[in-house]
């Protein structure tokens, strides 16, 4: 993994985690605060810092390294979710040291979206994490301080400021997030309303599609888009695809929401140029029903879409519970022509038996793969193993978030096949894409 801290000329990376160190950090905020200062403004920004609770115990329990693996993976979470809210605009996540994350965003935002942005981050990071070692399943418990810099307030100042409200947090209870100003979240208020509110946007058809072309490196052609929901909430404005999930998860309308977006994707698509593939995202929910093969194959043909360029992305996380019976699943969507990929390849626990039972066509590469090989010699040899195993199981390469010349090339030397990211274009609507592939 390497700096999520955009627009540096020079990026220093925290050794463990690859994010942005706290030197990158500093140096991010200054920028920001610093191009508004010339304009004779005030950089709107807002920042969180979140601390894992007790985490020396987790080293003494299991080892340190165990406690290492479980920082990364925290680390890759908060990437993770901060590249699906926050697509649009600039933002930094950094490492501070131990168990401390700061996330910085460079955008206008309002009280009410930020401190739900910190609920919604810390369900995520409070999630199992499994695949360490074999002690089991480790959870870690989160705490997140908040704040918008006033006019002045430097990073050394921000750094205290959210360092002084943590350690209050720690002290409070039943509550994990707070203001610097001394505002506690109500925890779970924030989250009920917004339930109520996507069954309602949900009903009125208020979830959108956005496609993210996929391009290919042999002729920088783009062959398809891989399909992503979005939600402009009314108050809250931007929820990524993931938090869409989550939300569903919670009010048990994951199967709606899924379908929702395969439905509007598969109408939208069918009336692309001809040979455009279509990526679609399975979730954990739809494997694990037993009649959704059947639903599937009868949806893309009621859409009327060539089963043939459809391919359908799947995460380790969605098929953890029952492996075997994914892919009997996956094989008989495949018989009807569709193909199948590995989603975030590298972003976890990688287990390989996937890679011998499941009947794949390609594997995708998470971003965390790739922001480092222009840089590191380890990141790059990484890349290489993982092309030489997926020419010899006759898999394609996927790499996902792509952003640099340096890296579209490194990855075509090194035999990668299609590339999506905001190299070539940022996810757009339907309108948009086709546009793109028919100008």
């Amino acid at each position: 993994m390497r700096s999520a801290a955009r627009n540096l000329e020079t990026v220093m990376n925290d050794e463990l985690t690859g994010l942005a160190s706290v030197e990158a950090a500093r140096a991010t905020l200054e920028k920001w605060q610093m191009q508004a200062a010339e304009q004779g403004k005030t950089a709107p920004v807002h920042a969180m810092l979140l601390g894992l609770g007790r985490f020396d115990a987790v080293n003494l329990a299991y080892g340190e390294s165990v406690g290492d693996g479980a920082l990364v993976t925290v680390a890759q979470r908060i990437l993770h979710f901060s590249e699906d809210e926050f697509e649009q605009g600039d933002w930094l996540v950094a490492r501070l040291g131990g168990g401390k994350f700061l996330l910085a965003a460079h955008e206008a935002c309002s009280r009410e979206r930020w401190q739900w942005l910190a609920e919604a981050l810390a369900d995520a990071v409070a999630h199992p994490i499994t695949g360490l070692d074999s002690s089991g399943t480790l959870r870690l418990w989160p705490r997140i301080a908040l704040m918008r810099p006033a006019p002045g307030e430097g990073p050394a100042l921000i750094f205290d400021r959210l360092g002084e409200t943590l350690e209050e947090a720690r002290t409070k209870h039943g509550k994990r997030v707070l203001w610097s100003d001394g505002g506690l979240t109500v925890p779970g208020r924030r989250s009920a309303l917004v339930d109520a509110d996507l069954l309602a946007a949900l009903d009125r058809q208020e979830i959108e599609i956005v496609y993210q072309p996929q391009v290919s490196l042999s002729d920088d052609a783009i062959i398809g888009a891989e399909a992503l929901a979005r939600w402009q909430h009314p108050e809250l404005g931007r929820i990524g695809a993931s938090q869409l999930f989550v939300i569903a998860e919670r009010t048990d309308h994951v199967a709606q929401l899924s379908r929702h977006i395969a439905t509007r994707a598969l109408t939208q698509a069918a009336t692309w140029p001809v040979g455009q593939r279509l990526s679609i995202n399975v979730t954990p929910a739809d494997l694990a029903s037993a009649n959704f093969a059947d639903e599937f194959i009868k949806l893309v043909e009621n859409c009327a879409f060539d089963p043939e360029n459809l391919s359908l992305e799947i995460t380790e996380h969605a098929l953890l519970d029952n492996l075997e019976s994914s892919a009997k699943t996956l094989l008989t969507l495949k018989a009807h022509g569709m193909r199948v990929a590995l989603d975030d390849f590298g972003a976890g626990f990688c287990n390989f038996r996937y890679l011998k039972i499941l009947p794949l066509d390609a594997i995708k590469l998470d971003r965390t793969m790739i922001d480092g090989i222009g840089s590191d010699e380890r990141d790059l040899a990484v890349l290489r193993g993982i092309m030489a195993m997926a020419k010899a199981l006759g898999l394609r390469v996927i790499a996902e978030g792509v952003e640099t010349s340096e890296q579209r090339a490194i990855i075509e030397r090194e035999g990668c096949d299609y590339y999506q990211g905001f190299l070539r274009a940022t996810p757009m609507s339907n309108a948009e894409f086709i546009d793109i592939v028919t100008g």
